[in-house]
């Protein structure tokens, strides 16, 4: 009976080494590896600025692919349209004039690529990043109203007139810019993200047309005669699909 308990506490501990070392190998081999995958999301600012604001309306989609230890394949896919209105009023708010009023509706495109700079402890996938994208958006304009400067003040004393002529839409105009990314993205729990960027863009190409030049583009926001740069924003939601696991680069020593 003795001997027979012995052999039996002898088995249990046998088998619970093994388990233990088991848990401990796919502890370590854990650790050796970090998960790799499509994080898919949406821009959260765009529709509650729709939902605020009549004259606007948009929507984009974002995703990034992890192809390294800190890079990121990252793209956006878009939908705009804004009605700009530019007033000509005085202080006591009185002769508001309307100098014109535009609708810019199209869509856009943007690819490139994203570093993240943050040092995550394992298990974290926090990042924050630089990066940068080519762009690129084709849309339609809307020429709603306009005024024309009259230097015959006897018949237009306010010195506008209203213009008719040139009224209507205009299609096939498209630009590319180059934009300048810089970010953070935080899991807020088991693989879904809240992230912010600001976005620089500095334009490429810019098709107009031959009335009017293109003072809001989707995608790039707004622009100004004389210049070729743009500032943008989002805030986004998404989530994260793991598709695989790869082993953890080896972080070099720090100097003695």
């Amino acid at each position: 009976m003795y001997s027979y308990s012995i052999k039996l506490l002898v088995l249990c501990c046998t088998i619970l080494a093994f388990q233990g070392y088991g848990q401990q190998a796919a502890r370590d081999s854990l650790k050796k590896s970090e998960k790799y995958g499509l994080r898919v999301g949406v821009d959260l600012s765009r529709p509650l600025i729709s939902a605020l604001n009549d004259q606007y309306q948009g929507i984009e989609i974002t995703g990034d692919f992890r192809i390294g230890q800190r890079l990121f394949l990252a793209a956006e896919l878009g939908n705009e349209s804004r009605t700009v209105e530019e007033l000509l009023d005085n202080e006591p708010k009185v002769n508001v004039l309307t100098l014109y009023d535009f609708t810019s509706s199209g869509s856009y495109a943007k690819v490139g690529v994203d570093y993240n700079t943050y040092e995550n402890w394992y298990g974290m996938n926090n990042s924050l990043f630089v990066g940068a994208r080519y762009a690129f958006s084709t849309f339609t304009k809307t020429l709603n109203n306009y005024s024309l400067y009259d230097s015959n003040r006897y018949w237009t004393p306010e010195g506008f007139v209203p213009g008719s002529e040139a009224l209507g839409e205009y299609s096939g105009l498209n630009a590319s810019w180059l934009e300048l990314v810089l970010g953070a993205k935080a899991e807020l729990f088991a693989n879904f993200y809240l992230g912010a960027s600001v976005r620089l863009g500095v334009l490429i190409t810019n098709k107009e047309s031959e009335v009017m030049s293109n003072l809001w583009i989707p995608g790039f926001n707004r622009k100004t005669d004389g210049s070729r740069f743009g500032l943008g924003f989002n805030y986004t939601l998404s989530y994260f699909l793991p598709l695989y696991r790869k082993a953890r680069e080896k972080t070099a020593p720090p100097p003695k």
